[in-house]
C-alpha cells in the first residue's frame, strides 16, 4: 500500500519527466563527468611530456642539421698528376743497354724487347737496373750517376765514360740507351665501402600493413689490394681507378693517405692551378704528420685547396677509403616506434620523415589500420596530429627538445625542420586536436525530443563514452 506521504515525490518526479528538464540535467552532467574524466585520466596529448620544446623559428643556427645537397664532386684532374715534358730516371728504372763490343758483337743483333703496355715503346738492349744511389752499373766502368737524367742524357754520359777510359774509339762506339722497363711505386689500397643491399619483409601490427625496409651496410665487406703504380701514374685517381674506381653513394667523399716515409705535414706554398673555379666556400685538405685526408666534394663554386704533392703516392703508402656508418632517425608517439635509415646525398625534411614512417599527415578521419575494410569511419572525422617534437642529441651529450608545428612546417618552408641522424620524432595531438577528436569520434550523445504540448512531452536520451 502506498503512503500518502510517498506520492507527492513520485508525483514529482514524474512532472519532471514530461516537462523535459530532468533527464536532458542528468544527462549534460553525467556526459561532462565522464568526458572530463576520460581525457584527464588518459589523453597523452594532455600528458605529453616533451611537448613543450623550442619552437623551429627561434632554434639557434648550431642546432640546425646541416644540408647534404649543394654538393658536386671535386674536378678529377686535381687528382691526377701532370704528365712529365721528360722522363727523368730515377732508381727503380731498368735500362735496355747496347754497347757493341762489350754487351753484344757487330754479328749478333740486339735483343728487342716489346712491352706489354701500349704506353710503353718497344727497348733494345739488355737490362740494367738503376740501383738505389742512382747508378747505373756497367762492364769495365763501373758505377755511372743517372738518375734524375733523361733517357738522352744518360745515353750521352754513358758514351763518355766509355771514350774516357777508352775502351771504345769514337768511330766505332755503337751505344744504344733505351727505357726497359719504368719504375713502380708500390701502394696498399683499403676499401670497406663495397655494399651488399638486403631487403627482410616484415609486418607492422600498429599499422596492419606489410613494408619493406631496405637494411644498409648489413653485409658490409672490405677489400684491400697491392697496386704497383708506374711512374708518374702514382697519384690517388689512378689508385682509385684500378681499384674500383671512384667511392659510391655508400662511402664517404673522402680519401685518406697514410704516408709511409712519415711525412711532416708541413704544407709547401699555395698551388693556384690546383684550386677550382669560383667564389663559394673553400674545402680543406687534411695535412698532418703521416697523414694527408683529400675530401671528394665540395659546395657548388666552392673551392678545395690540392696541391700536387697531396695526390701523390710513394711507396708503401696506405690510401684507404671508408664506408658511411649507418645512421638512423626513431620515430614514436602516434607514429609507429620504428628506426629509419638516413639517405646519403639528399636531405629530409621533418614531414618527408613523417610520410616515410606513414604517419598521418592532413588525413583527419582516415582509419589506417584497416581491418574492417572501411578506410574512412562514420562521422565527422578528426584533426590530423600537428605536434610533433624533435628530440635531438647535442655535442655534449646532452639533448634539446624541438616543437615543430606540422601545420606551419607544411605552409612555411623554413619551419620544415631538416631531420639529422640520431633524431627521434615523437608526433602527438595537441590539446585542441585531442578535444576535437573526442567529441567527433569517441564521445557520442544522441538526444531526442518531441514536444507536442507540456502535457505529454517525450524525451529520450542515450550517452556513448569510452
Amino acid at each position: 500500500m502506498i503512503q500518502p506521504n510517498s506520492i507527492a515525490p513520485m508525483l514529482n518526479s514524474s512532472q519532471a519527466i514530461r516537462s523535459g528538464n530532468a533527464v536532458p540535467r542528468f544527462a549534460w552532467r553525467f556526459a561532462m563527468a565522464a568526458m572530463l574524466s576520460s581525457l584527464f585520466s588518459g589523453c597523452a596529448a594532455l600528458t605529453n611530456p616533451v611537448a613543450h620544446g623550442v619552437p623551429v623559428h627561434i632554434l639557434p643556427e648550431e642546432l640546425i642539421a646541416e644540408s647534404k645537397e649543394g654538393f658536386e664532386p671535386i674536378p678529377l684532374p686535381l687528382l691526377q698528376q701532370a704528365p712529365p715534358k721528360i722522363y727523368e730516371l730515377a732508381a727503380g728504372d731498368t735500362l735496355g743497354v747496347y754497347i757493341e763490343g762489350v754487351l753484344g758483337d757487330a754479328e749478333t743483333p740486339p735483343p728487342v724487347n716489346i712491352s706489354e703496355s701500349t704506353d710503353q715503346p718497344p727497348s733494345i738492349g739488355y737490362p740494367f737496373p738503376i740501383r738505389k744511389d742512382g747508378t747505373l752499373s756497367l762492364p769495365y766502368v763501373g758505377a755511372i750517376h743517372v738518375a734524375g737524367l733523361s733517357i738522352e742524357g744518360a745515353q750521352k754520359v754513358v758514351v763518355d765514360a766509355y771514350l774516357e777510359k777508352k775502351i771504345l774509339r769514337p768511330e766505332d762506339q755503337r751505344i744504344l740507351i733505351t727505357l726497359l722497363r719504368p719504375r713502380h711505386i708500390k701502394v696498399l689500397v683499403i676499401r670497406d665501402d663495397s655494399q651488399q643491399r638486403q631487403q627482410t619483409l616484415r609486418r607492422d601490427s600498429l599499422i596492419g600493413l606489410g613494408t619493406t625496409q631496405t637494411v644498409i651496410g648489413g653485409s658490409r665487406h672490405g677489400e684491400g689490394m697491392v697496386l704497383e703504380l708506374p711512374a708518374y701514374q702514382n697519384d690517388v685517381l689512378n689508385a682509385l681507378t684500378r681499384s674500383g674506381g671512384l667511392p659510391g653513394l655508400e662511402a664517404r667523399h673522402e680519401v685518406v693517405i697514410q704516408r709511409a716515409y712519415g711525412g711532416t705535414g708541413e704544407a709547401p706554398e699555395p698551388c693556384a692551378v690546383c684550386q677550382t673555379e669560383g667564389t663559394g666556400s673553400m674545402a680543406k685538405v687534411e695535412r698532418s704528420p703521416g697523414k694527408t685526408r683529400i675530401p671528394l666534394r665540395v659546395r657548388k663554386g666552392g673551392q678545395v685547396d690540392i696541391r700536387p704533392e697531396d695526390i701523390i703516392l710513394h711507396d708503401n703508402d696506405i690510401l684507404t677509403v671508408r664506408a658511411r656508418d649507418p645512421e638512423f632517425y626513431y620515430t614514436g608517439g602516434i607514429l609507429p616506434a620504428n628506426e629509419f635509415p638516413m639517405p646519403n646525398d639528399y636531405d629530409l625534411s621533418v614531414v618527408e620523415a613523417v610520410l616515410k614512417a606513414r604517419g598521418s599527415l592532413v588525413n583527419g578521419g582516415v582509419n589506417t589500420s584497416n581491418f574492417n575494410g572501411a578506410l574512412i569511419p562514420p562521422g565527422m572525422g578528426g584533426p590530423s596530429p600537428s605536434l610533433l617534437t624533435v628530440l635531438r642529441k647535442l655535442p655534449n651529450g646532452s639533448r634539446v627538445n624541438i616543437r615543430v608545428d606540422l601545420n606551419e612546417a607544411l605552409r612555411d618552408p623554413r619551419e620544415d625542420l631538416l631531420v639529422q641522424a640520431g633524431d627521434v620524432l615523437i608526433l602527438q595531438q595537441t590539446a585542441g586536436e585531442a578535444v576535437a577528436r573526442y567529441f567527433t569520434q569517441t564521445f557520442n550523445l544522441n538526444l531526442f525530443g518531441r514536444f507536442i504540448n507540456r502535457a505529454d512531452a517525450q524525451g529520450s536520451a542515450s550517452l556513448v563514452v569510452p
